[in-house]
């Protein structure tokens, strides 16, 4: 057998990835989901002004994009009221993740997130050598004050942390975001991951301060704005942060498509509300939905629910497998006390009446 010689971190790692796509799973099962309601991916899609953006971009697709960013930059620049100099654009909070990650960590120093949170951040990691150190959920929300206090104990150089939180849907206010900003050690830099903030309350996010090298803020078109698959993510810091970007990001990993769809999505508020406005009545739909079968949701700010299943994991996750066996996409918390839960993305009235007719069946089937 050839050896492949591998770096000793790569060589270690299991051969995984964070997800296993809907994709894939379609490809196994032989057919189609009904409803893919599990990525969080929004089914309203894009605003049609970036679908005509896109289509009046396509034949310039032959050319690279702008490596700068211009255009992009300086439309969020204005948007937000901070400066082009604090802004990064990248391949989705994904890809800036991974850059964060390589910017202010070397192998074995200490990297601090919840367990059970977003794992494509423990993947970054894990793939650039840092030690990982996890601190439980408390009430089923992310713990800033052990967050914090694990940062100090293990003089972490990175701690992530999201508002509102991906899997459970929580939130915390803007005053407790702050508290954790402050209650971090000197050298410690907080990924705050907002890719839900546009479905959250008033009062979620602090006010920008690009001013403060302490933390990094990091949002996305993928949600609210339908373009999860044009890969468009933003990264909002001090500027000598956002500049060390320019080090090592991949200069050309956006496409002109992509650089055109983002800023006419940006341009589009009338869309982006009516979005906001289906998902609040799709939460409140799924919430109904499983309390016809008994079930509890939790309060969420995001644009997909958790339902409590009432019982462990093994039955969230027969639960589950029972929803994909009759062609509803869901996923669910990958770590305990949280898999006892399934999580259902905001849905059409055609993808959600699905989900209510499998939901008792596959309940059935599991019990």
């Amino acid at each position: 057998m050839t050896e492949i010689p591998l770096t000793r971190i790569v060589a270690g790692l299991p051969p995984t990835v964070p997800f296993v796509g809907p994709e894939r799973q379609e490809r196994e099962r032989g057919r189609p989901f009904t409803a893919r309601i599990g990525a969080n991916e929004s089914v309203f899609g894009p605003s049609p002004r970036a679908i005509e953006a896109m289509q009046r971009t396509a034949p310039d697709a032959w050319m690279y994009c702008d490596p700068d960013n211009h255009d992009l930059r300086n439309a969020l620049s204005a948007h937000l009221g901070v400066p082009g100099e604090a802004i990064v654009i990248g391949e989705g909070i994904d890809g800036l993740l991974g850059l964060t990650v390589r910017l202010f960590t070397e192998p074995g120093d200490a990297v601090v997130t919840s367990a059970g949170a977003y794992p494509t951040f423990n993947y970054h990691v894990a793939g650039f050598g840092g030690r990982l150190v996890t601190v439980p959920y408390r009430d089923d929300r992310e713990d800033p004050e052990a967050l914090a206090e694990a940062a100090h104990r293990e003089n972490a150089r990175l701690v992530y942390f999201a508002n509102p939180d991906n899997p459970m849907g929580s939130w915390h206010a803007a005053e407790t975001v702050t508290r954790l900003i402050d209650a971090l050690p000197q050298g410690t830099i907080l990924c705050l991951d907002e890719a839900y903030l546009e479905f959250a309350p008033d009062g979620t996010a602090p006010p920008l301060d690009i001013d403060d090298s302490r933390v990094i803020r990091f949002r996305t078109f993928s949600k609210a704005h339908g373009l999860a698959g044009m890969r468009c993510g933003y990264a909002i810091s001090h500027p000598a942060i956002a500049g060390a970007y320019d080090r090592i990001r991949n200069h050309f990993g956006m496409t002109r498509l992509t650089q055109a769809a983002a800023w006419a999505a940006l341009a589009d508020s009338a869309h982006l509300a009516s979005v906001v406005g289906k998902v609040a009545a799709a939460r409140e739909e799924i919430a109904r939905i499983a309390a016809a079968n008994g079930l509890t949701t939790l309060p969420s700010a995001t644009n997909f629910v958790a339902i409590d299943c009432g019982r462990d994991g093994d039955y969230a996750r027969a639960v589950l497998r029972e929803l994909i066996a009759r062609d509803i996409f869901v996923r669910m918390p990958g770590i305990a006390p949280l898999d006892r839960c399934i999580r259902v993305s905001a849905g059409t009235e055609t993808d959600l009446a699905a989900f209510a007719a499998a939901l008792p069946e596959a309940l059935k089937a599991a019990g």
